[in-house]
This record gives structure tokens, sequence and C-alpha cells, in this order.
């Protein structure tokens, strides 16, 4: 078997928030929100129905595109995971 050229291992503690939630179009979401220093204070963000994720922070939410990309979902259900996401996310800190 031929070695594997590692360029990062790291371990630390993190948080995670699982949250279930209706849009007001029925769309449901099953999300996993994990809290870490390893993205730059952004969040990675998981549909645990689809096993779909993407690292999101605030400005994110902004891109067109982002959302229904990441998650596979139309322009309407992206708005309105965009509006819920708004609330959890919090502001992005750069850290060295």
């Amino acid at each position: 078997m031929k070695e594997f050229d590692l360029f990062s291992v790291s371990t630390e503690q993190t948080t995670t928030r699982y949250v279930t939630f209706i849009t007001p179009s029925l769309k449901r979401f099953d999300l996993a929100i994990l809290s870490t220093n390893h993205f730059y204070g952004k969040k990675l963000v998981t549909d645990m129905m689809f096993g779909r994720s993407a690292v999101l922070g605030p400005d994110d939410l902004e891109e067109e595109g982002v959302l229904e990309t990441a998650f596979r979902i139309n322009e309407e259900e992206a708005a309105e995971l965009a509006q819920f996401l708004t609330l959890v996310l919090g502001a992005v800190h750069f850290t060295d």
C-alpha cells in the first residue's frame, strides 16, 4: 500500500447544533450546523436528509446561487433557507 502524503491533521472541540424546521412553502430541512475555528469563523452546514454540506458565512447568503447549488434546491427554497441561516450563522471572525 502506498503511503499517504498528509498536508494537515488537527483535532479540536466543536459545537454542533441540530435544527429541524419547515419553511412557509412547506419544505423541511434537517440541518446540522457545526461551529469550528477551522473555517475562519464560518460554519459547516449539513443537510442531513440528503447528505449535502457547505461551509457558509453571512456573506455567502448574499451570493446568488450559493445555496441553490450547494443544497440542490430551487430559488424560493434557497431564499427561505437563507432567511433562517441569517439568524444562526453570525459574524465571521478571522483568526491566525
